[in-house]
């Protein structure tokens, strides 16, 4: 048996391509690739054009809080590898950026809890939680930690778009079951049991998460991740 891959890009990037292998061979990957749907809603490609895709609308879930703070770093000190989020918001009917939207995000810590709740014995706390705004290219920047697992979910990260006070796009951001094995290598993710579902068993990620997969590169001691959400205006 090979020795694990300690970099998540290459874990992924030969996931993927095992994956791919196993569904029909490096000929049908050859044939079928310019087939295959956008990795991530809206995603913006290699000659730096943005596709003119709709984000899929997931469910909000029990974890939402109103009125959060403006700020790009949300990490209040919490331990997890260093993640930095871009997200871009552009119009899905005319693949245009919007500038000035309201990108409003919350996730798990590395132990798998949110702020905010009682459920989680965090009443009163505001870490990984945000909003910050699109600039001219609609994107919003913020600087995380990767999220950790809690029972009966996928890994994710929580999305609202609010444009002129109205909510245009609620959403889910998933990451590779790949990508992230590796990164729970590291502490403090590997200090805690394996977690009990992944993208493929996970009934949110099966309505549309394959769509709202955020783009994986290694930064140093940590990480980027990148998605393009194509809104529309209401």
């Amino acid at each position: 048996m090979p020795p694990p891959i300690d970099d998540p890009v290459e874990a992924d990037r030969l996931s993927r391509r095992s994956t791919l292998v196993r569904a029909g061979g490096l000929a049908a990957v050859a044939v079928g690739a310019a087939c295959l749907p956008a990795e991530a809603a809206g995603t913006t490609r290699q000659d730096g054009a943005v596709t003119c895709v709709l984000s899929p609308e997931m469910t909000e879930g029990p974890y939402y809080l109103a009125n959060e703070k403006m700020r790009r770093n949300i990490t209040e000190g919490l331990p997890g590898a260093p993640l930095s989020l871009h997200l871009t918001v552009a119009d899905a009917s005319t693949c245009k950026p919007i500038k000035g939207a309201a990108v409003d995000i919350w996730h798990a810590s590395a132990g798998g809890k949110y702020s905010g709740e009682q459920a989680n014995d965090t009443v009163g706390q505001t870490f990984l939680r945000g909003i910050q705004r699109t600039d001219a290219n609609g994107l919003a920047l913020f600087a995380t930690v990767y999220p950790g697992w809690y029972p009966g979910r996928t890994v994710h990260i929580h999305v609202k778009v609010h444009i002129g006070g109205n909510v245009v796009h609620t959403g889910q951001l998933f990451f590779r079951d790949g990508f992230t094995d590796v990164v729970y290598r590291r502490a403090p993710y590997s200090g805690r049991p394996a977690r009990d579902v992944r993208n493929t068993d996970d009934s949110i990620y099966l309505g549309g998460g394959s769509r709202s997969l955020l783009r994986m590169r290694s930064a140093g001691k940590g990480y980027v991740g990148s998605i393009t959400m194509g809104v529309r205006r209401r």
